[in-house]
């Protein structure tokens, strides 16, 4: 089969088999898969964001119980009150020293 035979049978099979209706469906399928508002690269995106926010919630919540153990622990431990002045506000007892040491 010479190189013109080749190129006349693509070509009939082209006009036979691909249609304007063809062309316009592929065309509509590939706009939404990925051109549209919605499309699959927009979906991986709002899908990494959605893991992203709900890594953000749980580290929110694992801090937001850390600190209501303590208050919990501030409200009924009179020791654990007074360590956890002096520590952060540098309070101290009347006659007593306090000397801050700093890295």
């Amino acid at each position: 089969m010479s190189d013109k035979e080749k190129i006349t049978s693509v070509w009939l099979w082209c006009r036979r088999y691909i249609t304007f209706p063809l062309i316009v469906a592929v065309g509509y399928i590939l706009f939404v898969v990925f051109f549209n508002e919605n499309s699959y690269s927009r979906s991986a995106e709002l899908q990494e964001e959605i893991d992203r926010l709900e890594a953000e919630i749980k580290e929110n919540n694992d801090t937001m119980n850390y600190y209501r153990r303590l208050n919990a622990g501030l409200n009924t431990d009179p020791a654990a009150l007074e360590r956890i002045v002096r520590e952060n506000y540098y309070m101290q007892r009347v006659n007593e020293d306090v000397y801050i040491i700093t890295d």
